[in-house]
């Protein structure tokens, strides 16, 4: 690949990025923000474990169901 053009989409990639935090940081995220970040970081690989205490952890916590009892019916 052109090195011009890697140096073009590194800086869209890091674009998007950065406003896609910024309009979740600024409490301005709208549902399709939101959505859109997922995906952004689902497309490129990137995971998460919820560790104790996390915003992740929290969110596992508040849904109205028991992730154990999903991830059993998951893996059947």
């Amino acid at each position: 690949m052109d090195i011009s053009l890697e140096q073009t989409l590194a800086t869209l990639h890091t674009a998007v990025a950065t406003e896609l935090l910024d309009r979740i940081r600024s409490g301005d995220a709208k549902p399709a923000d939101m959505s859109n970040a997922i995906k952004f970081l689902k497309d490129n690989h990137i995971d998460a474990m919820p560790v104790q205490g996390s915003p992740l952890d929290g969110l596992l916590d508040a849904l109205p169901f028991n992730s154990e009892s999903l991830q059993d019916s998951l893996s059947h």
